[in-house]
């Protein structure tokens, strides 16, 4: 079972994850943290007591915006200790999901936060720790807010389905130009903005081969009708697709250059 700390500099929302958490049969313990001078004193009387101590604790859900020291700088401060906690991110903020699993996150929660989303990111760091895991609770006692978290389906071939804070629109495929990974996220890119759902790179990899869209980076996939110039400069290979410019990585940049040619051979 799980030994958790809980970090939020806004109370309401610190009690309501710590009631979530309390809820959860596979949580032992959950403390609080309303800053993160007091987050890191907590930590630090963890890492020194040993993952046996008293005091342990095995993941810290972290708030990303408070007061002097960010969730991403206590995240980095751990990183330099040799058995840190995990760090799951519980945040209102989709923008900082990249530099997040940069930081090995287990797992990166928009708020409010929705029970069933904070049970499987529970499920995340029990699977990580190897730790037996007990059924999260079915119902919650209460709900909190409506549904943050950008989730995504498909209506037929030809359109995503992006939801966020309860308001869902549909995306055409075709107008998509690039996808990034983010961690377990991917971020549609089109000619108005982006979108960010939660899909691995590699499921929308597999799943829109046959609408030309194709792996050109770890990080990347990109339709291949919209790629409007393909650079190489000292053996470095690029692709520009809108206004963006991706790098090419060298197992791909063969395979992208012949279907640039056969594209363009009709």
């Amino acid at each position: 079972m799980l030994r958790v700390l809980a970090v939020d500099d806004e109370k309401p929302l610190l009690e309501e994850l710590l009631y979530l958490l309390r809820s959860d049969p596979r949580v032992h313990s959950a403390e609080g943290a309303s800053d993160a001078t007091e987050a890191l004193r907590r930590i630090t009387r963890a890492l020194e007591a040993g993952p046996d101590g008293a005091d342990g604790i095995d993941v810290v859900f972290l708030d990303i915006h408070m007061a002097g020291l960010t969730g991403l700088d206590i995240a980095r401060l751990l990183a330099g200790f040799a058995r840190p906690p995990l760090i799951v991110f519980v945040t209102a903020h989709e923008g900082f999901a990249v530099q997040a699993f940069d930081l090995k996150a287990v797992d990166y929660v928009l708020k409010p936060v929705r029970p069933e989303r904070l049970a499987e990111a529970v499920r995340r760091a029990c699977a990580q720790l190897g730790r037996a895991q007990q059924p999260a609770p079915a119902v919650p006692l209460r709900q909190p807010s409506a549904p943050p978290e950008p989730a995504v389906s498909e209506r037929g071939a030809d359109q995503i389905a992006v939801e966020l804070g309860g308001v869902t629109r549909f995306v055409a495929v075709a107008d998509i130009l690039h996808v990034e990974a983010q961690g377990d996220y991917a971020r549609l890119h089109t000619d108005e903005g982006s979108h960010l759902v939660r899909i691995p790179l590699s499921t929308l990899e597999e799943r829109w081969a046959a609408r030309g869209f194709v792996r050109i980076h770890r990080r990347h996939l990109v339709a291949l009708a919209r790629i409007d110039e393909l650079r190489l400069d000292a053996g470095a290979t690029s692709v520009r697709v809108g206004s963006a410019e991706l790098q090419v990585s060298r197992r791909h940049a063969r395979q992208l250059r012949d279907l640039l040619m056969r594209q363009a051979a009709g």
